[in-house]
Order: C-alpha cells, then sequence, then structure tokens
C-alpha cells in the first residue's frame, strides 16, 4: 500500500566509519581466520547483506580495513617517522620507541594489525597470508633503502650491511608485537627498544 503518509521500507542507514572500526577491532584481536561473518555482523550492527552490499565479501572487507589502518596514526607511524626524521639513526629511534608506545596502548588491541592478524591463516585463505606479507616486506624494503642511503651519505659505516640490519629491525619489531600482544608494557618495550638501538653501527672515522 502506497500514498501519502505511508513511508516505504528502507534499510536504515549505517555508519561506514563506524562499522569499519567495529570490523577493524574484530581483526586486530582475533586475527582473519578466527573472525566469522557472524561475529563481524554483529559487531558492525548490520545484516550480512548490507556488508557484502557496503564492503564486499570478507576478504575484500578486510584490505580495506587493514588500508585504512595503515593510514591512522597507529599504523602509520613507522612510514611518517622515515618520512620525517633527518637521520636514519633518528629513523629508527623513534620507530622502536613509538612502538614501545603504541602496542601495548590500551585504546585499542594490542600489538599491530599487519603482524598479529597473519596468525593462524589456512592455505585456504594463503592470498590473505601474502597480502600481509607483502606489507611486512614492504616495509623491509623501506628500512633497506633507508639504511643504503644513510649508507652513502656517511651515516653508517662502509663495513655495515643495510640488509642485515633491517631485517634485524624488522624482526625486533615483530616481536615487540607479540609481546605485548602476551602482556608486555612500554616499560619492557622500551628496555627492548634501547637494547636494539645499542646494535647501530657508528660510522668509522
Amino acid at each position: 500500500m502506497s500514498g501519502p503518509g505511508v513511508k516505504r521500507g528502507r534499510p536504515p542507514a549505517f555508519d561506514r566509519t563506524m562499522a569499519l572500526a567495529a570490523a577493524t577491532r574484530l581483526f586486530w584481536e582475533h586475527g582473519y581466520e578466527a573472525t566469522s561473518i557472524g561475529e563481524l555482523t554483529r559487531a558492525m550492527g548490520i545484516k550480512p547483506g548490507s556488508l557484502y552490499a557496503a564492503f564486499g565479501d570478507k576478504k575484500t572487507l578486510f584490505k580495506e580495513v587493514v588500508h585504512t589502518y595503515g593510514r591512522s596514526p597507529v599504523g602509520a607511524f613507522i612510514g611518517t617517522a622515515l618520512e620525517e626524521e633527518p637521520t636514519a639513526r633518528g629513523a629508527f629511534r623513534r620507530i622502536l620507541r613509538e612502538a614501545a608506545a603504541v602496542y601495548p596502548d590500551p585504546s585499542h588491541p594490542a600489538g599491530c594489525l599487519t603482524i598479529s592478524a597473519a596468525t593462524n591463516v589456512t592455505v585456504q585463505d594463503a592470498e590473505v597470508a601474502a597480502f600481509l606479507r607483502d606489507l611486512r616486506n614492504a616495509n623491509l624494503a623501506a628500512f633497506e633503502t633507508h639504511l643504503k642511503t644513510a649508507q652513502q651519505q656517511g651515516e653508517l659505516s662502509a663495513a655495515a650491511n643495510p640488509r642485515a640490519l633491517a631485517a634485524y629491525f624488522a624482526a625486533v619489531i615483530q616481536g615487540m608485537s607479540q609481546r605485548a600482544r602476551d602482556g608486555a608494557t612500554t616499560t619492557e618495550l622500551t628496555e627492548t627498544a634501547e637494547l636494539a638501538l645499542s646494535a647501530w653501527p657508528e660510522a668509522q672515522d
């Protein structure tokens, strides 16, 4: 029945940003594989049909979550430090110290989303595992490029190995993320950061 005063049925609008934030929290807490469509729709406050219409399938939603996270302060601090700090040593000092503060921050799930969401991904979701691995490897490549430039400019010793140093800092950062998920405090992670920084090879005069 239609006519004046009769409103046509219309699905209620939802806040896309808030829905995406809810999905981010679930994926960050539980990982990609352990997060179900049912859990996502309940947390996002939408029906499965609305999720598929607005975000696509679970994999597409997850990729949007990761890209949005990467542009947020907690996801972008590594790239920001590499861009803003005038020296490589200053950049890695800032990255490690900020990781020590960001990863255990109680305002969000512990650790780094792109590190922790990759746990227990099955063979069927190899594309998701590869997507996350590529993001982490992009950080590693950025580290190595930054360190090679520092070496060319005389900030790093000619005897230093930029590839090995980049891999070392990447491993420390990934380890700090896991320690945060295991309950490590900012104090502990700051101690780890300072120890890692002591491995910085001084330039030779």
